[in-house]
Parts: structure tokens; C-alpha cells; sequence
């Protein structure tokens, strides 16, 4: 049995981590398994780079290396968890993927989507998610649920102009690929946010059992 890889997308103060535990209540509801996990990181090694990506230090850290060390989390996630997960018929929920990379690297950062595109068949081969959810929200509402959190990170202390090209490329990829992207309004109350994952249940059932 192959199971389903379902990612969640979005920019800072979207939600996706909430959400993601909702939907898994809803799906363990249905008696299905479900892994729950993380980019970057989701394994001790993943995780360390994950530290590496978001601490902010004084030195500045270029695009490529960033990118790389993006791919290099996302390497061993790939080969520790969520290949694993799916070959034995998990629902994996994954709190970003590679679509986070065009749209923080490539949209963000200005790197070219081609350079993102030859790493993502490097590491990833053929696979890609079965289903993402793009939560999609105001650049500003985002930036307040930020702050509101406490200390920012690396990502979340970059300005208005990087974010309204990561919300950009976020909303491009969904619009080039509907059969796979699924638009969330994430400005909404939490109420009205789950209300459109209940509506959405029935699709991820449907494909789960084929």
C-alpha cells in the first residue's frame, strides 16, 4: 500500500502548524495513520541544520547556502521519515516542502527556479506531494501574527518586498497546477479556516482510498 503525502504551505503567521494538527485529529478520526512532521528538519540531524537556517547570526548567510542546506535537511527527511511513512501507507502531513523552497529561495531570495528545479529531481527524484494546501493570507496580518509570537527568526525578520514575493510564487504554483494546490483563506477566523479543511475532507479520503 502507498500512502499520501499531503504538505501545507504558506507564509509566516499562516497557521499551517494549527491546522496541521486539526486536519491529522480529523484523519485519525477516519482510523487512518498519520505522521506528522517538519521542514526544515524533522530528524535530529534535520532539525540541526533547521537551527542553522532560521538562528540569525552576524554573518551573513549567502543564497546558495541556504538553498543547499535546505536540500540537505530535506535529503535526510526524505530518507527517515517520510519515504518510510508512505511505503507502509501513511497520511504524511508536512508543515512546508519544496514549495517553500521556490517561494522563499527562488521568490525570496531571487534565485532561479531552473537551479531549484535540478536540485529537487537531485534529491527527490520522481517524488512530489500528493496534495498541498496553500494558506494564504494578507502580507501584514501575517507579519502582526509574527510579532505577536515573540522573537523572530532569520526568515520572519526579512521585509514587506521578500514576503510579497514568497505570497507571489506561493499563489503562481497554485494557479499552474490545480490538481494538486488547494487554496486556503488563512485570514479567516480559526472556526472559518477549519470549516474549509472539513469541506476538503472528502477529497483526501477519496484519494487516500483510491
Amino acid at each position: 500500500m502507498t500512502g499520501l503525502f499531503i504538505t501545507l504551505e504558506g507564509p509566516e503567521g499562516a497557521g499551517k502548524s494549527t491546522n496541521r494538527e486539526y486536519l491529522a485529529e480529523r484523519l485519525r478520526e477516519a482510523g487512518i495513520d498519520v505522521v506528522l512532521t517538519r521542514e526544515p528538519g524533522g530528524t535530529p540531524l534535520a532539525e540541526r541544520i533547521r537551527e542553522l537556517l532560521l538562528t540569525p547570526s552576524d554573518e551573513a548567510m549567502c543564497a546558495d547556502t541556504e538553498l543547499l542546506l535546505v536540500f540537505a535537511a530535506r535529503a535526510q527527511h526524505l530518507a527517515e521519515v517520510i519515504r518510510p511513512a508512505l511505503t507502509r501507507g501513511a497520511v504524511v502531513l508536512c508543515d512546508r516542502f519544496t514549495d517553500a523552497t521556490y517561494a522563499y529561495q527562488g521568490g525570496g531570495r531571487g534565485l532561479s527556479q531552473e537551479r531549484i528545479a535540478t536540485l529537487e529531481t537531485f534529491v527527490q527524484g520522481t517524488l512530489r506531494p500528493d496534495l498541498t494546501l496553500v494558506f494564504d493570507l494578507p502580507i501584514e496580518v501575517g507579519m502582526a501574527r509574527a510579532s505577536a509570537r515573540g522573537r523572530l527568526d532569520r526568515f520572519e525578520q526579512e521585509g514587506r518586498t521578500f514576503f510579497d514575493a514568497v505570497r507571489r510564487t506561493y499563489l503562481k504554483r497554485a494557479e499552474a497546477a490545480p490538481e494538486r494546490y488547494r487554496l486556503i483563506d488563512a485570514a479567516q477566523s480559526l472556526e472559518h479556516v477549519h470549516g474549509q479543511l472539513d469541506r476538503l475532507l472528502p477529497h483526501v479520503l477519496d484519494v487516500y482510498r483510491g
